[in-house]
């Protein structure tokens, strides 16, 4: 190999198709046998794809917030087997702004009031909010810049180029009202208000000097910086001409410190507010920066790409990328379909552009081993796969040993949840009285009907970890999309005033709830108190924990102050479901069961009201 993750891809391969193991974020198998089996023939194979990248923003905090090093390390060595070469690295960032707060004349308390809460530092990052779910616990910095430094000295000792944070213009609200005279914008996401120093401002360059030398004093630099002024808002000028002064300034922020430097820019923009983003804007955007030191990641290519509706970003680089899940929800989908025809198709379409590679861009780590583990090996391939026979053999080194119920199951799984990306359906864990958006899927009996083998190959397979991870996970979308299906059917009888049918349904779907819970009880993966108490050790007195231990509660369900992302990072964790869920399913039948008995229509608006006091 001529890098350390090309040797580890060939580690990796060889454990898969020689020694019939499995390496899964989600179950392993690892039994090696001594003497290892040897390679009947040599293998080869080579990647077309210069950047494997992963991680997205907002992973850093719907999974990793609460990381310690055991979990890190687990994770850089498992993208080291599956040949990442391009992790996006932001851990240890706030004790970057620290120091840059402290140097441009703010108080800490100034500081610690831009700082979000451990929940919500991404979105930071990302220019969205400021201060949501803080203060950072007192030694909150400095930990995380010594678990930074040894995540990036293990990134870097297998080959990896991790990417770092670039300076945007996001600043402190304090710096506003120490300069006065500064040009700032007021910039709106959802609830929140953040600011940014206009690229024409003169301190906007040596505020990005400023910046990039802490970070490299820090962390030091593989020359690759993450950058998004405006990944969900709209920058405040339209014009062509202030969009390009914008793209060179962030730009020009970058290469002053580091002549090397290449911007990784996320494309989620130009497709988030596509009426802003038209052709004239984005390319007075993007040309503004050489295309040797820009790279784009086309975010949602198994959904919505958007290289083919940009001219290929303008002609600059761009990645092939794969969302995969958002918000760490626990949801049965995967695009196998688009990444394995539709990028080889990308790769040989004539209008490509400059195609360098490709990126998981999870919210979450998802609960959908085979999505990575089918996406990383199309970096090593140049044709489309059987996706039938490549499914067929995945069942057999997941599970060890061939089961035809196992490769029944696999093939119906294939094609119910993982051809296409399918978002999100699990209605129940949403507000009681918001409607139905989606009746579950799929709604065939197809995934059922999986689950009925996998169970059937008990005998066969219960002695394998891997088996018992799937047997859970598809049992748990099962009943999640049975419980969907119930909340709709309430809806309806509450609707046409039938008090039997809606009382009847009630007790059903909060009696499938705590059978989905204690289902979910059986994998540690699924535990709400994981959750709670790797945020909880990273605080020093009573107070930090309960603290940090409230911001991890409010991210996986009310996470801001008004309903605008409530219940987006919803979970079917045991305990969620049972203290949270159902309680909340329970105040709903109750209001539903008082407006049957006295005739009226039910109200959702006060009904809102009274439970989003409770949620709080």
């Amino acid at each position: 190999g001529n890098s350390g993750p090309a040797l580890a891809m060939g580690l990796h391969t060889y454990l898969k198709e020689i020694a019939g193991l499995h390496l899964s974020w989600y179950g392993e198998r690892l039994d090696l046998p001594d003497p290892p089996p040897r390679v009947p023939a040599p293998v080869r194979r080579s990647s077309w794809a210069r950047h494997r990248y992963f991680l997205n923003y907002c992973c850093f905090s719907y999974s990793v917030a609460f990381w310690d090093w055991d979990q890190w390390e687990r994770l850089i060595d498992w993208m080291a087997l599956n040949g990442v070469n391009c992790p996006l690295a932001m851990t240890g960032q706030e004790a970057v702004w620290q120091r840059v707060c402290a140097r441009l004349g703010l108080r800490p308390e100034q500081t610690r009031a831009f700082l979000p809460g451990p929940a919500y530092l991404p979105f930071g990052w990302m220019g969205c909010l400021d201060g949501w779910g803080g203060p950072l616990p007192a030694r909150w910095c400095e930990r995380h810049e010594e678990l930074g430094r040894r995540i990036l000295d293990r990134q870097r000792a297998l080959g990896m180029r991790p990417v770092l944070q670039g300076f945007t213009g996001h600043i402190p609200a304090a710096l506003r009202e120490l300069h006065p005279d500064a040009r700032v914008h007021t910039i709106r996401w959802h609830e929140w208000t953040t600011h940014l120093l206009d690229p024409l401002d003169p301190r906007f360059g040596a505020w990005a000097a400023l910046y990039a030398e802490e970070q490299r004093r820090a962390f030091g630099t593989d020359h690759l910086y993450a950058a998004d002024p405006f990944i969900e808002m709209v920058p405040p000028s339209g014009d062509p001409a202030y969009l390009s002064s914008l793209g060179r300034a962030i730009f020009d922020g970058i290469r002053t410190s580091d002549p090397q430097g290449v911007w990784v820019l996320q494309g989620w923009a130009f497709m988030d507010k596509r009426e802003f983003w038209t052709q004239p804007r984005l390319e007075a955007f993007l040309e503004a920066v050489p295309s040797e030191h820009l790279l784009i990641l086309d975010l949602h290519c198994e959904d919505r790409p958007m290289w083919s509706q940009t001219r290929a970003f303008a002609g600059k680089p761009w990645l092939w990328c794969n969302v995969q899940n958002f918000g760490r929800n626990t949801h049965l989908t995967a695009a196998l379909e688009a990444n394995n025809e539709g990028l080889m198709a990308a790769r040989r379409h004539p209008e490509r552009g400059d195609l360098r590679g490709l990126g998981m861009v999870n919210e979450g780590l998802c609960y959908n081993p085979v999505a990575y583990d089918f996406f990383f090996e199309q970096g090593w391939r140049d044709e489309a796969v059987d996706l039938a026979a490549w499914t067929r053999a995945y069942a057999h080194h997941r599970y060890g040993r061939a089961s035809p119920e196992a490769e029944r199951a696999w093939d119906l799984l294939r094609t119910a949840v993982y051809t296409r990306f399918q978002p999100e359906r699990a209605e129940h864990l949403r507000r009681p009285s918001e409607a139905v958006a989606a009746v579950a899927e799929p709604r065939d009996g197809s995934l059922e009907r999986a689950w009925q083998h996998l169970i059937a190959a008990a005998d066969a397979l219960a002695d394998q970890d891997t088996y018992r991870f799937d047997l859970v996970n598809v049992g748990r979308q099962v009943l999640s999309n049975r419980a969907t299906l119930l909340k709709q059917a309430m809806h309806k009888a509450l609707a046409a005033s039938d008090a039997a049918r809606f009382e009847k349904l009630g007790r059903a779907l909060v009696e499938l709830l705590l059978d989905l819970d204690e289902l979910a009880g059986t994998r540690e993966e699924f535990l709400l108190g994981r959750w709670i108490e790797d945020a909880r050790r990273w605080g020093d007195t009573p107070a930090e924990r309960a603290q940090l231990e409230e911001g991890a509660r409010r991210q996986i369900t009310i996470w801001g102050h008004t309903d605008i992302l409530r219940d987006y990072a919803r979970k079917e964790w045991a305990g969620l479901l049972r203290s949270f869920y159902v309680p909340r399913w329970e105040r709903y039948r109750a209001a539903g069961r008082a407006a049957l008995a006295a005739g009226v229509p039910f109200e959702p608006a006060p009904f809102e009201r009274d439970l989003l006091a409770w949620e709080r």
